[in-house]
């Protein structure tokens, strides 16, 4: 008899099956939300495994370093945390690992906090087969919540930044060949493997949410980021929100110099670890954002209907073929 197991059921399942151990909607989004008398604390775990998610011919240690923290950040701030508190790092290196690399990776961690907040509060080591680095981030809950769950019908989708630029550098940094009727210039390639290696987090995202607000009684919002892809990210939003997400093909931001071609467009949906936040405001609102912050773009908008996504080009929704990352 088969038993079951991780590759048969994925990632998802997975979690969705750890809830019931746990508070009800507790795993709804990234980050655990604890209230206290004076701030209320937002606390996220992020891991990033050797061979799953880098290795040392893909990234340098300073560069893991600031991507364990950022991957940590984003899913903060997409919860609406206006303040990093710190960070705990636990370890798993093998014995043979040199201490240059751990001296680099926390460089590159340091760099990070520098630049974003925070500090390093403690953590943990232990001896295993490969490297794994498992961050948690502490943050201070903002005025507005951001929570997958909070999307409605009418509201506007809207992106931060360009995506799949990671999964390309990612791609460059694993010498992996590309098609012969593929060139790609020396700017994509260097913006496309700086992606990859140091992402960046938008710390003002907040500030010009509140800024922008056209009614003030509005103090939640659904948001989420795009670790696992652009659309995942979208599928998250339209399954905890209970609403039907339309995306539309043609407002969708690309690097200028992004390749055509349907192989292209998967790698733009579904590359992942762009640490974009992805988003939804009313109309009005996400005018006026639009109008302040020239990196964020509308993509589309949420409708009533079953869960799910899809392209207002129809032609466009054998794209939804394709499956997100799988860590299992």
């Amino acid at each position: 008899m088969h038993k079951e197991t991780l590759e048969d059921i994925g990632e998802k399942e997975l979690i969705n099956r750890l809830r019931k151990f746990m508070p009800k909607n507790q795993a709804l989004d990234d980050c655990a939300l604890i209230n206290t008398k004076n701030n209320d604390l937002l606390i996220n775990n992020d891991s990033l495994v050797e061979n799953i998610h880098f290795n040392d011919l893909t990234i340098l240690p300073k560069d893991l370093g600031w991507k364990a923290v950022v991957s940590n950040i984003s899913d903060l701030l997409s919860s609406g945390s206006k303040k990093t508190i710190g960070i705990t790092i636990s370890l798993i290196l093998p014995a043979k690992t040199e201490w240059l690399w751990v001296e680099e990776l926390y460089q590159g961690i340091n760099k990070a906090l520098k630049k974003y907040g925070g500090i390093i509060l403690g953590g943990d080591c232990s001896k295993g087969n490969q490297k794994a680095i498992s961050i948690t981030a502490f943050g201070i809950q903002g005025e507005l919540k951001l929570r997958r769950d909070a999307c409605k019908p009418g509201e506007i989708i809207l992106t931060t930044g360009i995506h799949g630029l990671s999964k390309l550098g990612f791609m460059i940094q694993s010498k992996i060949n590309f098609d012969n009727n593929i060139s790609l210039n020396e700017r994509i390639i260097s913006k496309s493997i700086e992606h990859f290696c140091r992402p960046q987090v938008y710390p003002n995202f907040l500030k010009n949410l509140l800024k922008t607000r056209s009614n003030k009684k509005i103090n939640k919002l659904g948001c989420t980021d795009s670790s696992d892809g652009l659309f995942q990210a979208v599928q998250d939003l339209a399954i905890a929100s209970k609403c039907k997400a339309i995306l539309n093909y043609e407002k969708i931001p690309k690097d200028k110099d992004w390749p055509k071609g349907d192989k292209w467009d998967e790698y733009y949906f579904f590359g992942g670890e762009d640490y974009e936040l992805v988003f939804s405001l009313p109309k009005k609102w996400a005018t006026n954002l639009i109008r302040l912050d020239k990196n964020i773009n509308e993509i589309g908008y949420f409708a009533n209907g079953e869960p799910s996504v899809g392209f207002k080009e129809n032609k466009k929704d054998v794209l939804l073929e394709n499956k997100p990352f799988k860590h299992f």
